[in-house]
């Protein structure tokens, strides 16, 4: 049995009704039992929750109170099937339903490896100190990390991602805050940063290896990080030194590219949820155009190496792909995706993907710079990819169970 819970209609606050737990092994027919057992007294469920932890249950019934005179007998009878079973039981009278959920939902991911006592008391304190009430609590993985998701009501998301996103650093943690509701699972449109993203290189430096120029390039990317340099006179000034590099260079360097760990399961799990996925970067496509094609994916822009009689000229053709111009082509693969841009996911690492990152309706830091990671809506401190798909709510349950499928 799995973690699962349902709502019938509201009940009146001043209807009696009886709350019916079952705590112990979990065995096939405990659920079936107990409602065979409860419905010779005509009673209606108002809410259900069942969670199994470890070969463990908790089954939790809020039903209507029997007619007069026979809920003495009922507790008898629930208690006497509960310990038929080897299970306890626990009946608590009150009245009408749960108390209704404060206004503003959110859902808090929190990874961990590993994931602490103290981490989870400290997340837990702050979303109690915002104001906010976690509502459930629910594992969606268990490697190659922990993730774990709160379901939170009574305070607004913005102000809890703050919140929240300040002590994760601090506890060794990454955290994600989004807003619940029916967006979660929504047609999304995904779109990533390609080097020390998508892949574990830098396309330039692998093109200067075999220039010959690496200690060159090196040079111009610290001058572009010390601020001397904008990136587009780095890029152009990079570039430069790969002039007279003849053009099969280009295959040499595609076959050398890696990619990140869980980099094709984030995309064939995106895919299968009927989500786009798209790449931009600062590096070229004679490499981005051939990981479109390899990896499915939907879109793909880059800077583009000139080549003139099989040789690269030093200089790069078309609009360049900068910090602002990552922002734009998302707005342009949204519109073309037909998604809407709340709708939106970036993943990015460097302050080149920042605008990127905050245009989008979630932005993600992947293995980020200390700037970019607070920058960020959300930040992943793990070498693997696919740990985002946790951020949007997928299980690794859920990846194993298409990929079983897949190749069935």
């Amino acid at each position: 049995m799995s973690a699962s819970q349902t709502s019938s209609s509201d009940v009146p606050a001043d209807v009696p009704t009886l709350l019916v737990k079952i705590f112990g092994k979990d065995r096939p027919g405990i659920t079936a039992g107990l409602f065979d057992t409860l419905a010779a007294y005509s009673v209606d469920v108002v809410d259900i929750e069942q969670v199994v932890t470890r070969g463990r249950m908790v089954l939790c019934a809020l039903v209507t109170e029997p007619p007069p005179g026979l809920e003495g007998d009922l507790r008898s009878t629930v208690h006497s099937w509960a310990e038929s079973m080897k299970m306890q039981a626990e009946i608590i009278s009150g009245r009408g339903d749960n108390r209704p959920r404060g206004l503003g939902r959110s859902l808090v991911t929190v990874l961990g490896h590993p994931l602490t006592a103290e981490a989870t008391a400290a997340i837990a304190a702050r979303i109690t100190k915002t104001g906010g009430n976690i509502d459930r609590i629910f594992r969606l993985a268990k490697y190659p990390v922990t993730a774990v998701e709160f379901a939170v009501s009574g305070v607004e998301t913005e102000p809890l991602r703050t919140a929240l996103v300040t002590d994760a650093a601090r506890l060794g943690i990454d955290v994600a805050v989004v807003a619940a509701g029916l967006y979660r699972r929504a047609q999304r449109l995904v779109v990533m940063d390609v080097d020390s993203t998508l892949i574990q290189d830098e396309v330039i430096e692998l093109f200067a290896a075999h220039a010959g120029c690496e200690d060159k390039v090196a040079e111009v990317t610290a001058a572009a990080m010390r601020g001397e340099l904008d990136f587009e006179q780095s890029l152009h000034a990079r570039v430069a030194l790969l002039e007279g590099l003849d053009a099969s260079v280009v295959d040499k360097v595609r076959s050398e590219v890696r990619l990140t760990p869980g980099a094709r399961t984030l995309i064939r799990t995106l895919k299968r949820l009927g989500y786009q996925v798209g790449v931009v970067s600062g590096g070229f496509t004679q490499v981005t155009d051939d990981l479109k094609e390899r990896l499915g994916l939907d879109f793909a822009h880059a800077n583009t190496l000139e080549i003139v009689d099989g040789r690269l000229t030093g200089k790069v053709t078309g609009e360049i792909v900068d910090r602002a111009g990552k922002a734009r082509l998302l707005r342009r693969f949204a519109a073309e995706a037909g998604v809407p841009l709340s709708q939106t996911v970036a993943i990015g690492d460097g302050a080149n993907d920042l605008d990127m990152l905050n245009a989008a309706g979630l932005g993600v830091a992947f293995n980020a710079k200390p700037v970019v990671r607070e920058a960020a809506h959300a930040a992943v401190s793990f070498p693997f990819l696919d740990t985002v798909l946790y951020l949007l709510g997928v299980t690794r349950e859920e990846v194993e169970a298409a990929d079983i499928l897949d190749v069935g």
